[in-house]
């Protein structure tokens, strides 16, 4: 197996927090087919991005590389379809009346891939290399130690009561010297092979409770979206995640289409730590010269949910509503803004996007002729996605970028915690002490109710300080070859889950 050395991140394009639009499948996913449902068979899977590590306790992966290991690694705690979190190699668990105690008891029998038993050793070792490796939520555990026969307990440094969600983490093998090369796991499926720049194998675990119903998962790896319609097409690949623009170069006769939101936030992150941007106001002239709707209609022919939120719209009990268009478009406004500012005649600014993502680059053409009317020059530099990886994202060595960020589990946190001032992945460099004061009080505030309404306002922090352009939730399409699979299940994540996915002969 060779490995992919790609470092990555906690974003993508696509998936994560809001529930899934209604459908006639347990409400989340596809409708049920009519020809034969059969056992067994392959699934061939296109994308244009590659995991930046098979390894789960590596935080730099991305949100698809997150994706395929969904069906590969599973935690103390899993997500369901609606969001909630159900028993997954822990059996039942308890927490303390203070929020800062939790013990969870193991499941007898649950077997790693290859074929030794999970034991409270292994769970202690992943928890404390997820310490070591500075996972987020992590740093806040003071203790994992093994409380008696198959149970662990985990002591907090303070109270925590939205704890549990980051306990999604796969658990590995203590004993495995090389995760990458040899990624072991407990999921309905392991890693057979893997080929960089070509593809990744998953075959069925045949000791998993409930057996997948394909025998084999493919990912093929493609070049860019252009590619990916070309292997649809072509028949190469069998299904694939695609968006509205790429939609409509697909022929509804030869596919099926199934909805979901992608489940993370498209923005126009702005460097809050270089010239002009660094001035609010700025930030805020950017915000009041773009047109969210007109990006949506233009690119994504209209099917998109404004966010202007780094939140997602659909984790509605946290999502602050007056914040879904808190900038619209006001041209005079936006001039008058950049006037103050010293800029009365505009400035250059250069727009970094991945160029594997056709739907970025569809929304910086829009935003080239929307910032132009308020005297910005905007200019778009393509680069590949490892060379953005290291320049923006890590060496945050940029003006502008058109991206979207996900969420690794299902937590508001997830959204909001790369906003503070010291996170090592706030690549806009956003600086709140306003912001941070909010942030901290959040994680150990006992009530719902105000943690509910500390979330909005660190929301509304990052709305008025126009941290940078939050533009929308984009709606995707899981495709695939007229009539061949059923059974997709929508997950409040990105992810793609292929155990639930049948051939229909």
């Amino acid at each position: 197996m060779k490995k992919n050395n790609l470092a990555g991140i906690c974003l993508v394009l696509i998936f994560v927090l809001a529930l899934a639009p209604a459908c006639k499948k347990q409400g989340t996913g596809q409708e049920e087919k009519t020809g034969k449902r059969i056992e067994g068979g392959e699934l061939r899977f296109g994308m244009t991005t590659e995991p930046a590590t098979l390894d789960p306790l590596n935080p730099s992966n991305s949100a698809d590389g997150r994706s395929i290991l969904f069906n590969v690694f599973e935690g103390l705690v899993k997500p369901d379809a609606e969001g909630n979190l159900q028993m997954a190699i822990a059996e039942k668990y308890t927490i303390s009346p203070d929020a800062r105690v939790y013990e969870f008891t193991l499941r007898q029998g649950v077997k790693f891939h290859d074929g030794t038993e999970v034991t409270a050793e292994d769970v202690v070792f992943t928890l404390n290399t997820a310490i070591k490796n500075l996972f987020d939520g992590f740093t806040g555990i003071e203790q994992v130690e093994i409380s008696a026969d198959r149970g662990i307990k985990i002591t907090l440094k303070a109270p925590d009561p939205e704890f549990l969600p980051y306990l999604t983490i796969g658990i590995v093998p203590r004993n495995n010297p090389d995760r990458e090369a040899n990624p072991i796991g407990t999921g309905p499926f392991s890693i057979a092979r893997y080929t960089t720049q070509q593809s990744l194998v998953l075959v069925k675990n045949p000791a998993y409770w409930q057996l997948p119903h394909l025998d084999e998962v493919t990912y093929i790896f493609v070049a860019d979206s252009d590619a990916l319609l070309l292997a649809l097409q072509g028949g190469t690949i069998q299904a694939a995640s695609i968006t509205g623009s790429l939609l409509q170069q697909l022929d509804a006769r030869s596919f099926d289409f199934v909805s979901t939101p992608s489940n993370a936030v498209q923005l126009m992150a702005l460097n809050n730590a270089v010239k002009p941007l660094e001035d609010k106001r700025v930030r805020q002239a950017i915000n009041y010269g773009v047109d969210i709707p007109q990006i949506i209609d233009a690119a994504f022919f209209g099917q998109g949910s404004p966010s202007g939120s780094p939140l997602i719209p659909g984790l509605t009990k946290y999502y602050d509503t007056s914040l879904k268009n808190p900038y619209s478009r006001d041209i005079p406004k936006a001039r008058s803004l950049l006037a103050a500012a010293g800029y009365e005649q505009g400035f250059s600014l250069e727009i970094t996007v991945p160029s594997n993502y056709t739907m970025h680059v569809d929304t910086a053409q829009v935003l080239v002729n929307q910032l132009g009317a308020i005297g910005i020059t905007a200019t778009i530099r393509l680069v590949d996605w490892a060379t953005w990886l290291s320049d923006v994202y890590r060496g945050r060595h940029y003006q502008a970028t058109i991206i979207s960020l996900d969420a690794p589990n299902v937590s508001p946190r997830s959204f909001l915690s790369r906003y503070r001032s010291d996170a090592n992945n706030n690549f806009v460099n956003f600086h709140s002490p306003a912001f941070d004061q909010v942030y901290d009080a959040v994680l150990i505030e006992p009530d719902e109710g105000k943690r509910v309404a500390l979330y909005q306002e660190a929301q509304r922090i990052l709305s008025e300080e126009a941290a940078s352009v939050y533009i929308q939730d984009i709606m995707h399409f899981n495709t695939f070859s007229k009539g061949a699979f059923g059974g997709v299940v929508n997950y409040p994540l990105y992810v793609f889950d292929a155990s639930t996915i049948y051939s229909i002969k």
